[in-house]
């Protein structure tokens, strides 16, 4: 019997994205990609391809000059930034190479600060659903510290904490490995790697670091641009 399908979360449909100036700049050309539930995708291609700019109009942090993005099937060009704002506080989460902590704020209340902005939970939901979050990346002992009180790998656990704070269904990673040592890089590729296994999570993630793609499930790679190769990992080229 075959596996169900999944439906598409995000889907980029002719997407291009022009920088204008005296020479435009062209970041990404006529991208199409879907991607669905429960995926583990990096994106890769050499420097200067576009892998982080097509995550950022992914996750609806820059908008394309032609084409357009969905988010479970909706469109998005046409939305209000206001209602932009709510779809990536309801459905995207954002962990980048540098954590983006706000320094004087704890762990806790750094992982607080989404769900306050969504005001789904209740104050005291909100704090155990953090609390929970912190402990479960082996942060327990750390939620009241203040991000130079911690180590780089700590920090970086309280971003990927932060980005589950609303429960989106999505997680959407810059070189999330990029900054770190080889024993923190470990530690964070396995919290995304659970994300999906144990959490039924999409984690989509810009990475260069092939060794860290080659044990995702789905490689989409990038030049100049343009999508050359999307294939699942292990899969045989063309």
């Amino acid at each position: 019997m075959s596996a169900p399908a999944r439906d598409i979360l995000i889907e980029a449909r002719g997407v291009t994205r022009i920088l204008p100036g005296i020479v435009p700049v062209t970041l990404v050309h006529d991208i199409d990609l879907a991607v669905r539930e429960n995926e583990f995708v990096a994106i890769t291609g050499p420097s200067g391809s576009g892998k982080s700019s097509l995550l950022y109009l992914l996750g609806l942090l820059d908008m394309p000059t032609a084409g357009e993005v969905l988010i479970r099937g909706e469109a998005t060009a046409s939305m209000t930034e206001g209602q932009r704002a709510h779809m990536r506080l309801s459905e995207l989460g954002f962990v980048f190479q540098f954590h983006f902590l706000l320094p004087e704020f704890s762990a806790l209340g750094n992982v607080l600060l989404p769900m306050r902005a969504l005001r789904r939970l209740t104050a005291k939901e909100m704090q155990e659903r953090a609390e929970e979050l912190l402990s479960a990346f082996g942060l327990r002992d750390h939620m009241h510290k203040r991000p130079d009180q911690m180590s780089g790998g700590q920090r970086q656990r309280v971003a990927v904490a932060r980005s589950l704070a609303n429960d989106p269904p999505v997680v959407l990673a810059d070189e999330p490995t990029g900054s770190l040592d080889s024993v923190s890089s470990e530690q964070v590729f396995q919290i995304l790697r659970d994300l999906v296994d144990k959490r039924g999570k999409t984690v989509v993630a810009v990475t260069h670091d092939l060794d860290f793609a080659a044990r995702m499930d789905r490689r989409v790679h990038l030049v100049d641009g343009a999508i050359v190769d999307d294939r699942r990992v292990g899969a045989p080229a063309g």
